[in-house]
Protein backbone atom coordinates (compact mmCIF):
# COMPACT_ATOMS: atom_id res chain seq x y z
CA UNK A 1 0.00 0.00 0.00
CA UNK A 2 2.92 2.27 1.12
CA UNK A 3 5.08 1.90 -2.04
CA UNK A 4 2.45 1.95 -4.17
CA UNK A 5 0.57 5.15 -2.88
CA UNK A 6 3.92 6.91 -2.84
CA UNK A 7 4.74 6.12 -6.93
CA UNK A 8 1.07 7.32 -7.86
CA UNK A 9 1.14 10.58 -5.39
CA UNK A 10 3.63 11.92 -7.30
CA UNK A 11 0.64 12.49 -10.62
CA UNK A 12 -0.90 14.63 -8.12
CA UNK A 13 2.36 16.68 -7.12
CA UNK A 14 3.39 17.14 -10.52
CA UNK A 15 1.53 20.24 -11.78
CA UNK A 16 2.65 21.65 -8.31
CA UNK A 17 6.02 21.10 -9.45
CA UNK A 18 5.31 22.42 -12.58
CA UNK A 19 4.02 25.24 -11.41
CA UNK A 20 6.91 26.02 -8.73
CA UNK A 21 9.60 25.35 -10.59
CA UNK A 22 8.56 26.71 -14.63
CA UNK A 23 8.88 22.70 -16.03
CA UNK A 24 8.20 21.30 -19.15
CA UNK A 25 6.24 18.54 -19.97
CA UNK A 26 9.42 16.76 -20.34
CA UNK A 27 11.04 17.80 -17.75
CA UNK A 28 7.80 16.58 -15.57
CA UNK A 29 7.87 13.23 -17.62
CA UNK A 30 12.21 13.24 -16.48
CA UNK A 31 11.00 13.07 -12.80
CA UNK A 32 8.66 9.83 -13.30
CA UNK A 33 11.94 8.32 -15.39
CA UNK A 34 14.27 9.00 -12.50
CA UNK A 35 12.06 7.62 -9.87
CA UNK A 36 10.80 4.95 -11.72
CA UNK A 37 14.21 4.07 -13.35
CA UNK A 38 15.46 4.11 -9.97
CA UNK A 39 12.99 1.62 -8.94
CA UNK A 40 13.70 -0.74 -12.08
CA UNK A 41 17.66 -0.73 -11.98
CA UNK A 42 17.51 -2.55 -8.86
CA UNK A 43 14.91 -4.99 -8.95
CA UNK A 44 17.26 -7.96 -10.02
CA UNK A 45 20.17 -6.53 -7.58
CA UNK A 46 17.36 -6.94 -4.90
CA UNK A 47 16.06 -9.72 -5.54
CA UNK A 48 19.68 -11.46 -5.41
CA UNK A 49 20.52 -9.74 -2.31
CA UNK A 50 17.69 -10.93 -0.78
CA UNK A 51 18.98 -14.43 -1.37
CA UNK A 52 21.71 -14.13 1.66
CA UNK A 53 20.23 -10.92 3.89
CA UNK A 54 17.00 -12.06 4.24
CA UNK A 55 13.50 -10.37 2.92
CA UNK A 56 12.55 -8.87 6.32
CA UNK A 57 16.00 -6.64 6.47
CA UNK A 58 15.65 -5.52 2.93
CA UNK A 59 12.21 -4.44 2.97
CA UNK A 60 12.32 -2.18 5.88
CA UNK A 61 15.68 -0.54 5.09
CA UNK A 62 14.52 0.19 1.76
CA UNK A 63 11.08 1.90 2.71
CA UNK A 64 13.30 3.81 4.96
CA UNK A 65 15.47 5.30 2.11
CA UNK A 66 12.13 5.51 0.15
CA UNK A 67 10.73 7.36 3.21
CA UNK A 68 13.72 9.33 3.47
CA UNK A 69 13.87 10.58 -0.34
CA UNK A 70 10.55 12.20 0.16
CA UNK A 71 10.86 13.32 3.92
CA UNK A 72 14.35 15.83 2.23
CA UNK A 73 11.95 16.56 -1.03
CA UNK A 74 10.63 18.80 1.47
CA UNK A 75 13.24 21.08 1.76
CA UNK A 76 14.46 21.17 -2.01
CA UNK A 77 13.98 24.55 -3.98
CA UNK A 78 15.14 23.59 -7.16
CA UNK A 79 14.41 20.61 -10.17
CA UNK A 80 17.86 19.21 -9.34
CA UNK A 81 17.11 18.87 -5.62
CA UNK A 82 13.75 17.68 -6.67
CA UNK A 83 15.39 14.95 -9.22
CA UNK A 84 17.85 13.83 -6.85
CA UNK A 85 15.17 13.20 -4.66
CA UNK A 86 12.92 10.95 -6.00
CA UNK A 87 15.96 8.97 -7.56
CA UNK A 88 16.86 7.92 -3.75
CA UNK A 89 13.21 7.15 -3.15
CA UNK A 90 12.73 5.11 -6.26
CA UNK A 91 15.65 3.05 -5.13
CA UNK A 92 14.31 2.41 -1.80
CA UNK A 93 11.00 1.29 -3.64
CA UNK A 94 12.63 -1.25 -5.46
CA UNK A 95 12.72 -4.25 -2.76
CA UNK A 96 8.78 -4.18 -2.69
CA UNK A 97 7.92 -5.85 -5.87
CA UNK A 98 10.42 -8.71 -6.33
CA UNK A 99 10.76 -9.64 -2.52
CA UNK A 100 6.53 -9.64 -1.88
CA UNK A 101 5.29 -11.18 -5.33
CA UNK A 102 8.03 -14.03 -4.63
CA UNK A 103 7.31 -14.29 -0.88
CA UNK A 104 3.36 -14.46 -1.89
CA UNK A 105 3.81 -17.23 -4.57
CA UNK A 106 5.53 -18.87 -2.51
CA UNK A 107 3.48 -18.97 0.60
CA UNK A 108 -0.03 -19.94 -2.24
CA UNK A 109 1.77 -22.64 -4.16
CA UNK A 110 -0.80 -24.32 -6.19
CA UNK A 111 -4.51 -23.36 -7.08
CA UNK A 112 -4.30 -20.32 -4.75
CA UNK A 113 -0.96 -18.64 -5.94
CA UNK A 114 -3.02 -16.60 -8.47
CA UNK A 115 -5.62 -15.48 -6.68
CA UNK A 116 -3.11 -14.63 -4.00
CA UNK A 117 -1.08 -12.56 -6.50
CA UNK A 118 -4.43 -10.46 -7.31
CA UNK A 119 -5.23 -9.67 -3.75
CA UNK A 120 -1.26 -8.77 -3.17
CA UNK A 121 -1.56 -6.72 -6.29
CA UNK A 122 -4.93 -5.17 -5.33
CA UNK A 123 -3.44 -4.44 -2.04
CA UNK A 124 -0.94 -2.13 -3.30
CA UNK A 125 -3.92 -0.55 -5.46
CA UNK A 126 -5.41 0.54 -1.70
CA UNK A 127 -2.59 2.71 -1.61
CA UNK A 128 -2.74 4.23 -5.00
CA UNK A 129 -6.13 5.35 -4.22
CA UNK A 130 -5.64 6.47 -0.32
CA UNK A 131 -2.24 8.13 -0.68
CA UNK A 132 -3.22 10.50 -3.58
CA UNK A 133 -6.46 11.52 -2.09
CA UNK A 134 -4.48 12.29 1.01
CA UNK A 135 -2.34 14.43 -0.91
CA UNK A 136 -4.21 16.61 -2.58
CA UNK A 137 -6.44 16.89 0.83
CA UNK A 138 -3.25 18.21 2.28
CA UNK A 139 -2.09 20.44 -0.39
CA UNK A 140 -5.74 22.34 -0.01
CA UNK A 141 -4.35 23.25 2.89
CA UNK A 142 -0.37 22.98 3.62
CA UNK A 143 2.52 24.56 1.38
CA UNK A 144 3.98 21.39 -0.64
CA UNK A 145 7.12 21.53 1.42
CA UNK A 146 5.35 20.15 4.07
CA UNK A 147 3.04 17.71 2.71
CA UNK A 148 6.11 15.58 0.93
CA UNK A 149 7.65 15.66 4.51
CA UNK A 150 4.30 14.42 6.31
CA UNK A 151 4.12 11.62 3.12
CA UNK A 152 7.72 10.74 4.15
CA UNK A 153 6.87 10.42 7.78
CA UNK A 154 4.13 7.85 6.50
CA UNK A 155 7.18 6.04 5.35
CA UNK A 156 9.11 5.65 8.61
CA UNK A 157 6.29 4.20 10.46
CA UNK A 158 5.77 1.58 7.56
CA UNK A 159 9.75 0.78 8.16
CA UNK A 160 9.60 0.79 11.56
CA UNK A 161 6.38 -1.85 11.41
CA UNK A 162 7.79 -3.90 8.86
CA UNK A 163 11.17 -4.47 10.87
CA UNK A 164 8.94 -5.22 14.21
CA UNK A 165 5.69 -7.36 12.56
CA UNK A 166 7.50 -9.32 9.77
CA UNK A 167 8.67 -12.61 11.36
CA UNK A 168 12.67 -12.47 11.89
CA UNK A 169 12.30 -16.67 10.41
CA UNK A 170 10.69 -14.78 7.18
CA UNK A 171 14.10 -15.74 5.19
CA UNK A 172 14.30 -19.48 6.29
CA UNK A 173 11.28 -19.83 3.74
CA UNK A 174 14.11 -19.96 1.03
CA UNK A 175 15.01 -22.79 0.74
CA UNK A 176 18.86 -24.22 -0.65
CA UNK A 177 17.75 -25.13 -4.08
CA UNK A 178 16.35 -21.47 -4.31
CA UNK A 179 19.92 -19.96 -3.80
CA UNK A 180 22.59 -20.23 -6.73
CA UNK A 181 25.72 -20.59 -4.50
CA UNK A 182 24.13 -23.49 -2.11
CA UNK A 183 25.47 -27.07 -2.55
CA UNK A 184 22.22 -28.24 -3.83
CA UNK A 185 22.23 -25.58 -6.52
CA UNK A 186 26.25 -25.79 -7.53
CA UNK A 187 26.79 -26.55 -11.46
CA UNK A 188 23.12 -26.58 -12.59
CA UNK A 189 22.10 -23.07 -11.73
CA UNK A 190 23.71 -20.90 -14.35
CA UNK A 191 21.94 -23.67 -16.93
CA UNK A 192 18.39 -23.77 -15.05
CA UNK A 193 18.42 -19.89 -14.59
CA UNK A 194 18.96 -19.12 -18.14
CA UNK A 195 16.51 -22.00 -19.64
CA UNK A 196 14.28 -20.96 -17.09
CA UNK A 197 13.79 -17.15 -18.47
CA UNK A 198 14.65 -17.49 -22.14
CA UNK A 199 11.80 -19.16 -23.41
CA UNK A 200 9.26 -17.57 -25.27
CA UNK A 201 6.60 -17.44 -23.40
CA UNK A 202 8.54 -15.60 -20.89
CA UNK A 203 9.76 -13.38 -23.42
CA UNK A 204 6.40 -12.93 -24.88
CA UNK A 205 4.86 -12.06 -21.35
CA UNK A 206 7.32 -9.15 -20.67
CA UNK A 207 7.11 -7.73 -23.64
CA UNK A 208 3.23 -7.21 -23.40
CA UNK A 209 4.51 -5.92 -19.66
CA UNK A 210 6.45 -3.68 -21.46
CA UNK A 211 3.94 -1.96 -23.46
CA UNK A 212 1.39 -1.89 -20.82
CA UNK A 213 3.54 -0.71 -18.31
CA UNK A 214 4.94 2.50 -20.91
CA UNK A 215 0.76 2.78 -22.05
CA UNK A 216 0.21 2.94 -17.76
CA UNK A 217 2.92 5.57 -16.94
CA UNK A 218 2.57 7.86 -19.97
CA UNK A 219 -1.20 8.36 -19.79
CA UNK A 220 -1.20 8.52 -15.88
CA UNK A 221 1.51 11.26 -16.30
CA UNK A 222 -0.62 13.38 -18.58
CA UNK A 223 -3.50 12.92 -17.03
CA UNK A 224 -3.82 15.46 -15.09
CA UNK A 225 -2.31 18.37 -17.75
CA UNK A 226 -5.97 16.81 -19.80
CA UNK A 227 -7.75 17.47 -16.79
CA UNK A 228 -6.51 21.10 -15.76
CA UNK A 229 -7.38 21.69 -19.96
CA UNK A 230 -10.62 20.87 -18.82
CA UNK A 231 -10.77 23.18 -15.73
CA UNK A 232 -10.23 20.92 -12.58
CA UNK A 233 -8.27 21.59 -9.75
CA UNK A 234 -5.48 20.46 -8.34
CA UNK A 235 -7.90 18.74 -5.19
CA UNK A 236 -10.00 17.52 -7.95
CA UNK A 237 -7.31 16.25 -10.10
CA UNK A 238 -6.57 13.73 -7.10
CA UNK A 239 -9.81 12.84 -6.33
CA UNK A 240 -9.70 12.23 -10.02
CA UNK A 241 -6.98 9.86 -9.82
CA UNK A 242 -8.89 7.98 -6.84
CA UNK A 243 -11.21 7.26 -9.03
CA UNK A 244 -8.76 6.32 -11.79
CA UNK A 245 -6.68 4.23 -9.15
CA UNK A 246 -9.91 2.62 -7.31
CA UNK A 247 -11.31 1.13 -11.24
CA UNK A 248 -7.13 0.23 -11.19
CA UNK A 249 -7.53 -1.99 -8.12
CA UNK A 250 -11.11 -3.25 -8.61
CA UNK A 251 -9.34 -4.37 -11.94
CA UNK A 252 -6.09 -5.66 -10.72
CA UNK A 253 -8.42 -8.03 -8.76
CA UNK A 254 -10.99 -9.47 -10.70
CA UNK A 255 -9.14 -9.68 -13.71
CA UNK A 256 -6.78 -12.27 -12.27
CA UNK A 257 -9.84 -13.98 -11.56
CA UNK A 258 -11.33 -13.86 -14.75
CA UNK A 259 -8.48 -15.04 -16.25
CA UNK A 260 -8.70 -18.15 -14.36
CA UNK A 261 -11.93 -18.93 -16.21
CA UNK A 262 -12.07 -17.35 -19.33
CA UNK A 263 -8.29 -17.54 -19.94
CA UNK A 264 -5.35 -15.25 -20.16
CA UNK A 265 -5.11 -14.24 -23.34
CA UNK A 266 -8.66 -12.96 -24.00
CA UNK A 267 -8.34 -11.19 -20.88
CA UNK A 268 -5.72 -9.43 -21.64
CA UNK A 269 -6.74 -8.77 -25.52
CA UNK A 270 -9.64 -7.61 -23.83
CA UNK A 271 -8.45 -5.29 -21.21
CA UNK A 272 -5.67 -4.08 -24.00
CA UNK A 273 -8.09 -2.98 -26.54
CA UNK A 274 -10.64 -1.42 -23.64
CA UNK A 275 -7.49 0.61 -22.93
CA UNK A 276 -6.70 2.20 -26.11
CA UNK A 277 -11.16 2.67 -26.71
CA UNK A 278 -10.79 4.50 -23.02
CA UNK A 279 -8.10 7.08 -23.86
CA UNK A 280 -9.18 8.27 -26.83
CA UNK A 281 -13.04 8.44 -25.55
CA UNK A 282 -11.56 10.96 -22.63
CA UNK A 283 -10.63 13.68 -24.48
CA UNK A 284 -13.94 14.93 -26.21
CA UNK A 285 -15.95 14.57 -22.52
CA UNK A 286 -16.11 17.29 -19.89
CA UNK A 287 -14.63 17.38 -16.41
CA UNK A 288 -17.65 15.92 -15.23
CA UNK A 289 -17.97 12.93 -18.42
CA UNK A 290 -14.35 12.29 -17.77
CA UNK A 291 -14.83 11.67 -13.93
CA UNK A 292 -17.29 9.12 -14.81
CA UNK A 293 -15.14 7.26 -17.26
CA UNK A 294 -12.20 7.38 -15.17
CA UNK A 295 -12.72 4.08 -13.27
CA UNK A 296 -13.88 2.57 -15.93
CA UNK A 297 -10.54 3.33 -18.01
CA UNK A 298 -8.92 2.26 -14.56
CA UNK A 299 -10.09 -1.29 -14.71
CA UNK A 300 -9.08 -1.63 -18.37
CA UNK A 301 -5.30 -0.22 -17.49
CA UNK A 302 -4.41 -1.82 -14.11
CA UNK A 303 -6.51 -4.84 -15.16
CA UNK A 304 -4.06 -6.33 -17.57
CA UNK A 305 -0.90 -6.33 -14.94
CA UNK A 306 -2.81 -8.52 -12.19
CA UNK A 307 -2.90 -11.26 -15.27
CA UNK A 308 0.50 -10.83 -16.42
CA UNK A 309 1.90 -11.35 -12.91
CA UNK A 310 0.69 -14.20 -12.24
CA UNK A 311 1.53 -15.83 -15.29
CA UNK A 312 5.17 -15.29 -14.53
CA UNK A 313 4.64 -17.19 -11.14
CA UNK A 314 3.14 -20.28 -14.07
CA UNK A 315 5.67 -20.16 -16.42
CA UNK A 316 8.86 -19.94 -14.25
CA UNK A 317 9.95 -22.69 -11.61
CA UNK A 318 9.77 -21.91 -7.96
CA UNK A 319 13.28 -22.00 -7.51
CA UNK A 320 13.72 -19.07 -9.85
CA UNK A 321 10.80 -17.46 -9.31
CA UNK A 322 12.37 -14.55 -7.42
CA UNK A 323 14.62 -14.40 -10.41
CA UNK A 324 12.10 -14.14 -12.47
CA UNK A 325 9.69 -11.68 -11.07
CA UNK A 326 13.36 -9.34 -10.81
CA UNK A 327 13.44 -9.57 -14.60
CA UNK A 328 9.83 -8.96 -15.12
CA UNK A 329 10.08 -6.19 -13.15
CA UNK A 330 12.94 -4.67 -14.09
CA UNK A 331 11.65 -4.61 -17.49
CA UNK A 332 8.47 -3.56 -16.87
CA UNK A 333 8.95 -0.70 -14.39
CA UNK A 334 11.65 0.40 -16.77
CA UNK A 335 9.42 0.94 -19.50
CA UNK A 336 7.12 2.78 -17.42
CA UNK A 337 10.21 4.89 -16.22
CA UNK A 338 11.01 5.46 -20.01
CA UNK A 339 7.89 6.12 -21.37
CA UNK A 340 6.83 9.29 -18.90
CA UNK A 341 10.19 11.41 -20.97
CA UNK A 342 9.17 10.16 -23.75
CA UNK A 343 5.82 10.87 -23.72
CA UNK A 344 6.67 14.13 -22.18
CA UNK A 345 8.86 15.18 -24.85
CA UNK A 346 5.84 14.44 -27.34
CA UNK A 347 3.86 16.66 -25.37
CA UNK A 348 5.92 19.30 -25.66
CA UNK A 349 5.95 18.81 -29.99
CA UNK A 350 2.57 17.74 -30.68
CA UNK A 351 0.65 18.81 -27.78
CA UNK A 352 -1.14 16.14 -24.93
CA UNK A 353 -4.11 15.32 -26.95
CA UNK A 354 -2.54 14.30 -29.93
CA UNK A 355 0.01 12.25 -27.05
CA UNK A 356 -2.82 10.22 -25.76
CA UNK A 357 -3.49 9.41 -29.49
CA UNK A 358 -0.01 8.02 -29.79
CA UNK A 359 -0.61 6.57 -26.58
CA UNK A 360 -3.61 4.67 -27.15
CA UNK A 361 -2.30 3.12 -30.74
CA UNK A 362 0.78 1.81 -29.07
CA UNK A 363 -1.29 -0.36 -26.89
CA UNK A 364 -2.58 -2.24 -29.65
CA UNK A 365 0.89 -3.66 -30.30
CA UNK A 366 0.17 -5.96 -27.59
CA UNK A 367 -2.54 -8.07 -30.36
CA UNK A 368 0.36 -9.70 -32.03
CA UNK A 369 2.57 -10.57 -28.94
CA UNK A 370 -0.08 -12.85 -27.82
CA UNK A 371 0.74 -15.30 -30.65
CA UNK A 372 4.04 -15.85 -28.88
CA UNK A 373 2.41 -16.76 -25.61
CA UNK A 374 -0.07 -18.55 -26.60
CA UNK A 375 2.10 -22.09 -27.42
CA UNK A 376 3.45 -21.79 -24.06
CA UNK A 377 0.08 -21.69 -22.08
CA UNK A 378 -1.30 -24.13 -24.21
CA UNK A 379 1.31 -26.23 -22.86
CA UNK A 380 0.72 -25.47 -19.41
CA UNK A 381 -2.84 -26.48 -19.75
CA UNK A 382 -1.30 -30.00 -21.19
CA UNK A 383 0.83 -30.50 -18.60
Amino acid sequence: MLHDGFSDLLYVLFPVWQAAFGLSFAQVGLLKTLYSGSMAALQVPASLLAERAGERVLLALGTLVAAAGFIVSGWTGGFLGLALCLMLSGAGASVQHPLGSALTSRAFEGEKQRAALSTYNFSGDVGKMLLPALCAALLAVLDWHAVTSLMGALGLGAALAIWFAVPRTLHQAVSAADVPDSPAAAGAAPDAATSALANRGFISLSAIGVIDSATRMGFLTLLPFVLIAKGASVTQVGFALSLTFAGGAAGKFFCGLIAERVGVLRTTILTELATAAGIVALLPLSLEGSMLLLPAIGIALNGTSSVLYGTVAELVPGARRARAFGVFYTLTIGAGAVSPALYGLLGDAIGVPRTFGVIAAVVLLVLPLTLGLRPALRALRAG
